[in-house]
């Protein structure tokens, strides 16, 4: 549990069930471990609110603290990928190593293997799952039904991207119980059965950061500024300073001062240091065709979908940012074993380090990281 409405009706609607259900907050992160005082209270307030509902269920609930494995498995490699100027994704590899990785561990269920197999693990996300049929091939038959995961009823609040990089074992054991709800579905669960976090508003931004938080500034705190040139890419003439590649993203504003057009960022040169802009937001170099992921990981570990090794390739659908509509693309495997993941039509501002997630309908089937683009 979150300390949100979410995961507070998750928990409503199990504790309706026959489970013998417990609740577990995790505590990620707190500005008072960087800052040594007290101000960045942020997660007591989410603590006391699951606490809250927990009281009004019966539930008895616990706080484990991962705010260790979360700085060593998904800040420090994020900000080294900053550094580096590429744009990675924290909430994605936050699943995939704290929530249902280092959680996990540290739980009963992830040590007893003779328990796993009645015992689930339950979070507030908008996401659906569903198992596979066994496929009967000759005179064998696939021997288990596997996990999928898929959309859930509320495309607008579909979370499924953030949980394309969890492991099939994970998604196995998952409950989403929110997942055939509507946000406003959810909302009136909470008012109904009195729920303290019924009116709570929805929570944005990276968890390390704050709500309140400026993103470049944040870092700034923890990366030294490292001074480049900001680039005209037509033109090949220097238009300005940058602090930091880690302060600029691809197909943004540049805020370049004192010239006729509005420039966009096109390209982060990471050997010169150097930020490469075009003018306007709808310049040809701001939008490509092809993404290219070396290391795809298949929820499915073993088994892809075998068009992916053929000629024509696997007609399949790509997302490569949170918000956005599922895309049409063509996925092949190269030989030197990466993927090649040709988009139907022009995609605008894509970053290497961006996490392309692949999908069969709504049959969410992995994700890799972007790598570059063409």
């Amino acid at each position: 549990m979150s300390g949100g409405v979410d995961s507070s009706v998750s928990a409503l609607l199990l504790a309706q069930e026959d489970y013998d259900l417990s609740a577990v907050y995790m505590r990620n992160w707190d500005t008072r471990d960087e800052s040594g005082t007290d101000k960045g209270c942020e997660w007591e307030k989410d603590w006391e609110d699951v606490q809250l509902v927990c009281r009004k269920l019966g539930l008895p609930c616990e706080l484990v603290d991962l705010s260790k494995e979360y700085w060593n498995r998904v800040f420090e490699p994020s900000l080294r990928q900053w550094e580096a100027g590429v744009s990675p994704n924290p909430d994605v590899w936050c699943n995939r190593e704290i929530k249902f990785g280092a959680l996990l561990e540290k739980l009963p269920i992830g040590k007893d293997p003779e328990s796993q197999q009645n015992t689930w693990f339950a979070t507030g996300h908008y996401a659906s799952k569903a198992w596979s049929s066994p496929v009967a091939t000759g005179s064998t038959q696939q021997q288990q039904e596997r996990p999928r995961l898929l959309r859930p009823t509320d495309k607008n609040k579909d979370q499924t991207y953030f949980l394309s990089a969890i492991s099939e074992s994970a998604l196995q054991r998952a409950l989403f119980p929110v997942g055939h709800l509507t946000k406003p579905e959810v909302r009136e669960l909470a008012k109904k059965h009195q729920l303290p976090t019924a009116e709570r508003p929805d929570s944005v931004g990276i968890c390390f950061v704050g709500e309140r938080g400026r993103f470049g500034g944040f870092l700034g705190s923890y990366i030294p500024p490292n001074p480049g040139p900001i680039i005209d890419k037509l033109t090949g003439k220097a238009v300005g300073t940058h602090q930091g590649l880690w302060n600029f993203t691809i197909g943004e504003n540049a805020r370049v001062s004192g010239l006729k057009h509005k420039m966009f960022v096109a390209e982060k040169d990471v050997k010169e240091n150097a930020i490469l802009v075009v003018p306007g937001s709808t310049h040809q170099s701001l939008f490509t065709h092809v993404l290219n992921v070396p290391n795809f990981t298949w929820i499915w570990k073993h088994t892809p979908p075998p068009e992916i090794n053929s000629l024509e390739g696997a007609d399949l659908m790509v997302q490569h940012r949170y918000r956005m509509e599922p895309q049409k693309c063509n996925v092949k495997r190269m030989p030197v074993g990466a993927l090649r993941i040709e988009c139907e039509g022009p995609q605008q501002s894509v970053s290497p380090g961006q996490i392309a997630t692949l999908w069969d309908g709504d049959w969410c089937l992995g994700c890799g990281v972007i790598e570059s683009s063409s």
